[in-house]
């Protein structure tokens, strides 16, 4: 089964929604009323790739906008290929000055938060492609981001070139898909296209019934390729590890970590007890925290009425960027994200706060001190004195060369405990970070 999307979708730079009902002319002076004005969609005041992106699917979408809750559910399941769902995005950065200026960060790079944002969107509509039945009878599934794995910057992204994000769906459980992105923009000095690639990202989406929210089937996925079938292998392994991870309860430590416990523990209470005697190269976590809030708002809400996994993530990078910044006194550098689980969804309305710290640094290799963040999204609702974690990021950054080029002796700091409660999330964010260190060396 063929993809009806093979060439690129083009991004095009705009304030406002380009899609508009068109205008009259003069012997038809009424615009057309074939559909609703993009303009009033979700997400249209959120980014150009978004508006590329219903435009071109603009069915599908209106279905989804208006879901027939009492049609029947899907009955007959299908197979489709990785191709039929193979989705890309262009970003014309060489020609399109108004869209250069609204992915361009101080740095003349692109904006990674915005990034975050539309592979969210991108890795959406991929899944929603997969799962549609092309049956306008029966009741579309409802899709949510579940988790989003790892996701490596490869090398720094130009806006004045241009970009391309691809994607596809690579596996597909009992009610749960997984779709990779790849973003990829090519320089005149190479023409090898591994060098091309940016970022890689793995999202992992959730199929509910509309009606009863309960798990729902998805399509089969059929790999033709040799490459597509090795993806779609690696992609069951890494979801057996996730089975087993959420099986499992937070670990007690051993004898051997109970001193290094300690350890973190021991300069933390210096800072507490006897602040003057303090090591002057390190800083108490506490510290080192930003936190901001904000309420959520329609604009920010996806086709289903919730709040976008990528506006979660863009506004987590935001705080993450700044919290970076403050502590290292320089320019950050942003290396990658590592998994993120969604754990309850944001509605329209939430009062989503935002709180970050710098978890701890490794500053081993001095040409790149590594500064790690942790941001935690709290839904608070104040009418019933409740607040609920809905997500945490981490975030790796260091510093620029050209920043740290302008600051002579300057000095990463060491981040330590003031409680065992600290320690502990410090020691297993090290003990994870040890872990895929491992893997990348070994190539599993």
């Amino acid at each position: 089964m063929a993809s009806n999307f093979t060439a690129p979708i083009p991004v095009v730079g705009t304030v406002a929604s380009p899609f508009e009902t068109e205008e009259g002319d003069a012997q038809n002076p009424q615009p057309p009323p074939s559909r609703k004005p993009l303009s009033l969609w979700p997400g249209m005041y959120h980014s150009p790739v978004t508006a590329a992106l219903w435009e071109t699917r603009s069915r599908i979408f209106e279905t989804l906008l208006d879901p027939p809750l009492h049609a029947p559910p899907q009955t007959q399941l299908l197979t489709k290929t990785p191709s039929y769902s193979r989705t890309s995005i262009l970003y014309n950065f060489s020609s399109d000055k108004i869209l250069r200026e609204q992915y361009r960060d101080p740095w003349n790079e692109v904006r990674i938060g915005k990034l975050l944002e539309d592979l969210d969107a991108l890795a959406g509509t991929i899944s929603v492609k997969h799962c549609s039945d092309d049956d306008t009878t029966t009741r579309p599934l409802l899709l949510v981001t579940a988790s989003v794995d790892r996701m490596v910057l490869k090398k720094p992204i130009s806006v004045n070139l241009d970009l391309e994000i691809s994607g596809a769906v690579i596996w597909v459980g009992r009610s749960s898909i997984e779709v990779q992105l790849e973003v990829t923009q090519s320089t005149n000095e190479s023409s090898n296209t591994s060098d091309s690639v940016a970022l890689t990202a793995d999202f992992i989406f959730v199929a509910r019934d509309y009606k009863t929210n309960k798990a729902a089937p998805v399509n089969r996925l059929s790999p033709e390729t040799e490459q597509e079938k090795l993806l779609f292998e690696e992609a069951e392994a890494r979801n057996n590890l996730r089975k087993r991870k959420r099986g499992g309860e937070r670990r007690d430590f051993k004898n051997g970590e109970v001193n290094r416990l300690e350890a973190l523990l021991a300069e933390g209470r210096i800072f507490c007890d006897m602040p003057a005697l303090a090591d002057r190269e390190s800083i108490l976590l506490r510290h080192t925290c930003l936190e901001n809030s904000l309420i959520c708002q329609p604009q920010q809400r996806n086709i289903h009425g919730r709040i976008f996994g990528g506006f979660l993530m863009h506004r987590a990078f935001e705080l993450a960027f700044s919290t970076a910044y403050a502590f290292a006194g320089m320019v950050p550098c942003f290396l990658e994200v590592d998994h993120v689980d969604f754990l309850r969804p944001v509605d329209v309305g939430d009062f989503l706060r935002f709180k970050s710290c710098v978890l701890f640094t490794q500053l081993e290799n001095p040409e790149q001190p590594l500064i790690n963040i942790e941001v935690v999204a709290h839904v608070t609702r104040p009418e019933l004195r409740s607040s609920e974690v809905s997500n945490t990021f981490y975030f790796t950054f260091t510093v620029r060369p050209e920043a740290k080029a302008t600051k002579n002796g300057f000095r990463i700091r060491n981040v330590v405990p003031a409680t065992e409660e600290e320690a502990r999330r410090i020691l297993e964010r090290m003990d994870a970070e040890s872990l895929l260190l491992d893997k990348d060396e070994t190539g599993q």
